[in-house]
């Protein structure tokens, strides 16, 4: 069967796109917003006489050339169309309301990969609440999650908002960004004239993609997600950010795979083995050696473990991301109680001050506790993660369209 998307839907559907006539139109978009048959969804809108005002650019800018995180894109012209083109990760992070003047409704055409901490998720709700403020429209062109419908992690604790952290959610959602816009106007009382238009014949319970349709090609919506793989895998490789081990930047698969130049990867898949079997459930994990070209251990080999949530082992139901990475975090920390594992404060992450990364990227400090008690096992994670998990299922179960 095949999947049509929002940006497809709008396209073909005449009387969905009626309500734009006569307005001044914004586009929020990357270089995976694009069509069934690969237009940029730009060019598609404009051909088919949408009146596109302004564009307005997320993390890793419009044209996601900026490879590394947290580097800033400024605001540009577009030399095509004669647009000004808008950055929400340059100077300011909201719209600000010079640019909340150039346009009537704001098409969000951004895709997600399911994880809170991912940044569209966030620009989103600060679009919504700009738009709240301003009285226009958002308009979300729903795109699939590629991660399903799972759910894994603690929820962010209040006063551990941030720029990866819009609110409390867990870190795997298991929403598109459309259902999530109507969770942020329920969650934070919003009063914007929003709609979605919804996905034709997404099936997130079905293989072998569960969230990704076989009949549409991946196309990094940032720099380093690179495939399917990672976006699966994200909700626990991202963690690793806050880690002095290397996510993998600086080689063609981040964020699928960990090391360091003094990690014995066996050893550690072991230890990970030994300490809670039942989180290694869904996915394989295989030794390798990488030497980083830039980033964290530049030029060092280093030996480690890639994630692969994919091929004839890949569980969609028992693969659990967020559990298998901290494991990885558990068990070195058995086999080496002094290693450094953190980032230390210095390392300003996301524009926080004076708190660790890895508490900023889990939104409390709860996973870095549990891994760094050595009296602490897989159920006491368990304890504190299952009943978010399970609450966070009933919360989001109003607003799920598909």
């Amino acid at each position: 069967m095949t999947t049509l998307f929002g940006i497809d839907r709008l396209l073909v559907d005449p009387a969905l796109r009626k309500p734009l006539e006569g307005k001044r139109v914004a586009l929020l978009a990357h270089p995976a917003s694009v069509t069934a048959d690969l237009s940029h969804s730009l060019d598609a809108l404009i051909a088919a006489g949408v009146n596109i005002t302004a564009m307005f650019g997320p993390q890793h800018g419009v044209r996601g050339d900026l490879q590394d995180n947290m580097m800033e894109s400024p605001d540009f012209t577009d030399p095509v169309y004669h647009v000004p083109v808008f950055s929400l990760y340059g100077e300011v992070r909201r719209p600000t309301r010079q640019s909340m003047q150039t346009f009537d409704v704001l098409l969000v055409d951004l895709q997600d990969v399911g994880c809170r901490i991912y940044t569209f998720v966030t620009t989103l709700l600060y679009v919504l609440e700009a738009a709240a403020e301003h009285g226009k429209s958002v308009w979300v062109l729903d795109r699939p999650n590629p991660a399903g419908r799972p759910i894994e992690g603690t929820i962010l604790r209040p006063g551990w908002e941030s720029f990866v952290g819009a609110g409390p959610m867990p870190m795997r959602h298991g929403m598109t960004l459309g259902e999530m816009g109507h969770w942020f106007i329920a969650h934070f009382g919003l009063d914007v004239d929003y709609r979605v238009i919804a996905m034709e014949g997404w099936a997130p319970d079905e293989g072998p993609g569960f969230g990704w349709p076989a009949d549409r090609p991946w196309i990094n919506p940032s720099p380093n997600a690179a495939s399917l793989n990672m976006a699966r895998a994200y909700a626990g490789t991202v963690m690793l950010e806050g880690a002095t081990l290397s996510e993998g930047r600086g080689t063609t698969r981040p964020l699928e795979l960990f090391g360091a130049p003094d990690m014995d990867a066996r050893a550690l898949r072991a230890e990970m083995q030994r300490l809670a079997p039942e989180w290694l459930a869904g996915c394989t994990l295989r030794d390798i050696w990488f030497q980083p070209t830039f980033h964290k251990h530049v030029g060092h080999l280093c030996a480690g473990l890639f994630i692969h949530a994919e091929g004839p082992a890949y569980d969609h139901a028992a693969f659990r991301p967020w559990r298998v990475q901290a494991l990885a975090f558990k068990a070195l920390r058995s086999l080496a109680p002094d290693y450094p594992i953190w980032r230390g404060t210095d390392f300003k992450y996301e524009y926080t001050e004076d708190v660790l990364a890895i508490d900023v990227i889990n939104g409390s400090p709860l996973l870095r506790e549990w891994v760094d008690d050595p009296a602490a096992s897989a159920a006491d994670l368990d304890a504190l993660a299952l009943p978010d998990e399970a609450g966070w299922a009933e919360q989001r179960s109003a607003h799920l369209i598909y």
